[in-house]
């Protein structure tokens, strides 16, 4: 009985002893956890406001030139809106300049911006083998360039796109779900554009994909009025296919493509024949949500978010802050099925579309405090 008091009486000191310890090890562990914590909270705060202060180089109104290979449709119409929107909240200004798909015209107004000592260049498609001269003579005088949907590989020069490999995919990959992996398609595409060649690459692994789906017809040409020179050239293709099963469905690599297709489509009363589309805006949402419309699906980001985008990326290397090489926008499939009956605009899609239009993309802290100074002037 002793041993055992003996034995209850030391287990009882030991445990105290220990307890104590422990509490006198985590009293101690704790505090300069507390005082990290602290100090972090300290950090954070400071950092944010001075990150929250603009930049000196911004604190002058900033003049972007916006280079565009070419301005065809409701997509372009929208970019070119995203585009003026954000320069307009930050208090610069933009000029616009269309080469009316002429790249030597293109490069030479970037020669022209170049001499104009603008703050900025953004460039809207265009190639490389055109380009490479002009804008390396821009990096190298120090004006920042910032391009969309472009083959250029030049250090200093952010190139964003719309992940044409996903777009062409996401787009493909439904088509041949609704079919079932069996059935005569007809693709509309042209070459020449950087983001056509990266959809093409998508194409050629889907025709390989799918062995079962087979092309009956191709064609595509970009002009002054793709979608009605492409709706004359689809009224001929369904002439030589006139029978319900002759063709299953159209693959457009371009939204003015679907247009075009679509309304041959629906005045030949070939409505059995869906359309799936890459790129999409308000006139084409309207198309889509037609009771009788054929166009079913596209795949596409938000062409203004694309154009703020863009923006914000120049001004933060006015700023001073690094920007990324390459980045892709993240493109969301839209099905005819998941929009309302009611006819809606690109601006409720995201009601509808998870995730549309809200990239959040290169926004810095002293953003905000920009748009507020030039609301309140």
């Amino acid at each position: 009985m002793k041993r055992f008091k003996i034995f209850f009486i030391a287990a009882l000191l030991f445990g105290i002893m220990l307890s104590g310890c422990t509490n006198e090890q985590d009293a101690v562990s704790s505090e300069p956890a507390k005082q990290q914590e602290t100090s972090k909270k300290t950090e954070t705060t400071t950092t944010a406001t001075e990150q929250a202060d603009i930049p000196a180089k911004l604190k002058k109104p900033i003049k972007i030139a916006a280079i565009m290979q070419m301005s065809i449709g409701t997509f372009s119409s929208q970019y070119i809106a995203g585009v003026k929107e954000q320069v307009q909240k930050f208090g610069g200004e933009v000029q616009i300049y269309n080469a009316d798909n002429d790249l030597t015209k293109m490069a030479s107004y970037v020669e022209t911006a170049i001499t104009q000592n603008v703050d900025a260049i953004l460039l809207d498609h265009g190639r490389a083998d055109a380009l490479q001269g002009p804008v390396e003579k821009a990096v190298a005088k120090g004006i920042p360039v910032v391009a969309f949907d472009n083959d250029l590989n030049v250090p200093g020069v952010t190139v964003i796109d719309q992940d044409d490999y996903s777009l062409a995919w996401k787009t493909l990959k439904t088509l041949a779900e609704d079919l079932n992996g069996e059935g005569q398609i007809v693709t509309i595409w042209v070459g020449g554009f950087t983001p056509m060649e990266r959809r093409h690459v998508i194409y050629d692994a889907f025709k390989k994909r799918y062995p079962n789906i087979k092309e009956v017809a191709k064609f595509g040409t970009a002009s002054s009025n793709t979608a009605l020179d492409t709706q004359t050239q689809m009224e001929a293709i369904l002439k030589k296919y006139p029978n319900k099963g002759d063709i299953d469905a159209v693959f457009a690599t371009w939204d003015e493509f679907a247009k075009g297709a679509t309304r041959a489509i629906q005045q030949a009363g070939r409505n059995e024949i869906k359309v799936y589309g890459i790129d999409l805006s308000d006139e084409d949402l309207q198309m889509i949500q037609q009771s009788s419309s054929p166009w079913v699906a596209t795949t596409a980001t938000d062409p203004a978010e694309v154009g703020r985008v863009q923006v914000r990326f120049a001004y933060q290397k006015i700023a001073g802050e690094k920007t990324p090489n390459i980045y892709s926008l993240e493109p969301h499939l839209v099905k005819k099925s998941d929009l309302p009956n009611k006819q809606i605009s690109m601006n409720d899609l995201h009601n509808y579309i998870t995730g549309w239009g809200q990239s959040n993309v290169a926004v810095s802290p002293w953003m905000k405090t920009l748009e507020e100074q030039v609301k309140n002037k």
